[in-house]
């Protein structure tokens, strides 16, 4: 008679075949410990050729094939093995829901980084490294700002949203920063100009070499 798959057990563990299964159910026979030992590390060797996971078989991965071969021997299997056999209850267990940051980014145009940048400089003890922090986040809020919106915002605006940010941990001295453009010095061009005409080409017209006589 043929012997067809729908009328074979279920295996346990579908993906190492049921050859691997068995191997398993013949490794529960065998009576001799240390052959049983022996057959036991072999048979985990397979499964660990035939697992899809990465090629560096961590620690991780080897506790997992060993789990794997407790679960196709049904927890039936006396073997003296580098890890303890899994509890049977663990595998109808359902995982635990995976959290998801729920702090909500209080100026999306600003996003998480700006946040992360405020967090910094309120741990800064030095004040005056505070408060060039405080002028570099403010640059980039009116960077950000700009490109979020088409509209212009003012100082004391950047100014506020530091503050709400903070907590009110950070302040910011916005009559310096009209005076200086402190907010706006990530727009300037601050390379030196020369203004004097050394090394500048002559035009065409104005040309010596080019003259006809």
């Amino acid at each position: 008679m043929l012997d067809y798959n729908t009328q074979r057990p279920e295996m346990k563990l579908k993906e190492y075949g049921r050859n691997v299964q068995m191997l398993v159910k013949h490794l529960r026979t065998v009576e001799d410990k240390e052959t049983r030992n022996k057959m036991a590390y072999t048979v985990v060797d397979l499964i660990k050729q035939l697992s899809s996971g990465p090629k560096d078989h961590n620690n991780d991965n080897m506790q997992k094939y060993w789990d794997d071969l407790y679960i196709m021997s049904d927890f039936n299997l006396d073997v003296d093995s580098p890890f303890p056999m899994p509890e049977k209850e663990v595998l109808g267990k359902k995982p635990q829901p995976v959290k998801y940051a729920t702090d909500e980014v209080k100026f999306k145009h600003y996003g998480r980084n700006i946040e992360l940048l405020v967090e910094k400089a309120i741990s800064i003890e030095e004040e005056e490294e505070k408060q060039a922090a405080v002028y570099y986040i403010g640059r980039l809020m009116k960077t950000f700002y700009t490109t979020w919106n088409r509209d212009n915002v003012t100082e004391e605006a950047i100014a506020d949203n530091i503050k709400q940010l903070s907590d009110g941990k950070l302040s910011v001295d916005i009559e310096h920063v009209k005076a200086t453009n402190g907010f706006d010095a990530i727009f300037k061009d601050n390379r030196p100009r020369n203004n004097n005409n050394k090394g500048k080409r002559p035009s065409k017209g104005n040309n010596p070499k080019r003259r006809r006589n």
